[in-house]
Parts: C-alpha cells; sequence; structure tokens
C-alpha cells in the first residue's frame, strides 16, 4: 500500500532520497518517438539545466539523475543544515528567485520598516520558506512543473505531463 511522502521522509534517519518522476498520456520526455519519429532529445537539456538551478536555489543537492524517455530518476541530498545557517534574508531571496513572495516580504528585502505585528507575520514566513527549501516535494513539484509547461507549449496540449512523483528511501553508507 503506497504511503504518503511525509511518512518516507524522515531526516534524522537519512539525508538522502531517490525520486522519480514518470511521465502520463504515453508522453516522451526524450528520445525519438518510434511511431511518429518526433525526437524530443532536447528535453534532456532542459531537465539538466533546471535541476542545477533548482539546486542553486533549494538547500538540496543532485547526487544523480538519469533522464529516460518517459521518466526521471533523480537522487537528492537534502542539506538543512545549510537551510538553517542562512540568514532570514537570505531564505526570502532565495524563495524569490522562484515566487514572487508576499508584499511582507518584498518591503522586508527592500529594508522598509516593519511593525510588531508584520514582523511577527513575517517570522513565520519566513520559517515556512525555509522549511519548503529543503523540502524534496516542493522540489520536485518546481521541477516537474516547470519541465510540464514547456513541454505542453511545444506539444501544444495543456494538462499533467507527469504522475506524482514517487521517492524511495535510499541508506547512507556509513
Amino acid at each position: 500500500m503506497p504511503q504518503s511522502r511525509q511518512s518516507q521522509v524522515s531526516l534524522i534517519d537519512t539525508p538522502y532520497y531517490h525520486c522519480v518522476s514518470r511521465c502520463v498520456r504515453r508522453s516522451f520526455l526524450c528520445g525519438v518517438d518510434k511511431y511518429s519519429g518526433q525526437s524530443y532529445e532536447h528535453r534532456r537539456q532542459w531537465v539538466e539545466e533546471r535541476l542545477l538551478y533548482l539546486a542553486s536555489i533549494f538547500a538540496i543537492d543532485i547526487c544523480a539523475y538519469a533522464v529516460m524517455s518517459n521518466h526521471v530518476h533523480v537522487v537528492l541530498y537534502v542539506d538543512i543544515d545549510a537551510a538553517k545557517a542562512w540568514s532570514n534574508k537570505e531564505v526570502v531571496e532565495h524563495w524569490h528567485t522562484l515566487y514572487k513572495g508576499t508584499l511582507l516580504t518584498q518591503k522586508f528585502i527592500r529594508d522598509e520598516p516593519l511593525s510588531g505585528a508584520e514582523r511577527v507575520s513575517l517570522n513565520d514566513t519566513i520559517e515556512q520558506y525555509r522549511k519548503r527549501l529543503y523540502d524534496i516535494s516542493w522540489f520536485m513539484r518546481n521541477l516537474n512543473e516547470y519541465i510540464a509547461r514547456e513541454a505542453n507549449k511545444e506539444d501544444q496540449c495543456t494538462g499533467r505531463l507527469y504522475s506524482q512523483p514517487s521517492m524511495a528511501l535510499t541508506l547512507r553508507a556509513s
């Protein structure tokens, strides 16, 4: 029986995880479709570039990856200590690299004065961003959504490209 991702991830036990994202509707991620003759090989570069880009933002390192014709394997190392060492400003800067943020986080980045209540709310938001920046689900969501949007644009279609990502616990060698 499938388990929720939350019950599979235990950063206390291991920081290493193997994630797999599979394409749906007989979609091609890369390679050549033997039925249509269409080459999707250029998409391999999309995945590689996005993985490297996300690794520069998240506190998650890429240990290994393989881009197959209809799925991607990624072995990730979650560096929770790096995320905890970031200053509040660094957390917001990392988050704003991918997302617009809130009015408060935008004010914070511009060094505008904040009231006491705004500071409390801001600190809660920053802690939420910090957790997301070492969260495998947020990492994979960002990877898959970007690739799906690009593929859908190219294929002139809409909808999901991937099924829900699966994850396997990879034990750390001692």
